[in-house]
């Protein structure tokens, strides 16, 4: 039986896992991570939970592999990126905001001034 040539890539925030494997030619993503002993080296990850891709595509466990595939165990998100930008977009319109009501207050201060000379 032929082999294939796989990498498993698992990336934590100070620290990261990459490995090289050769798997028979029928191997499908699970065979892989089963016979990686990645699951047991990293107990938080969770198949039925975690997200998984090849070269960021997502698959599935039972998707087959391909000679140079590198499977991808995805960590959830801590924070959803479209609420962050809206935060962000919200707290600039509110900077606007208040540099356009202190420019307005200074000019009344500047008019005051102005009158009482």
């Amino acid at each position: 039986m032929s082999k294939i040539h796989i990498a498993i890539a698992y990336a934590l925030p100070k620290r990261h896992f990459l490995k090289y494997y050769d798997l028979p030619a029928d191997s499908t993503v699970e065979d892989a991570l089963q016979q990686s002993n990645l699951l047991q080296r990293f107990p938080e990850i969770d198949l039925a939970q975690s997200r998984l891709g090849i070269f960021s595509r997502p698959v599935k466990l039972s998707d087959p592999l391909k000679d140079g595939d590198r499977i991808e165990i995805y960590r959830p998100l801590l924070a959803d990126p479209k609420e962050i930008r809206r935060q962000r977009a919200e707290q600039q319109r509110e900077k606007e905001r208040q540099e356009k009501r202190n420019a307005k207050l200074q000019q009344q201060i500047e008019r005051t001034a102005k009158k009482a000379l």
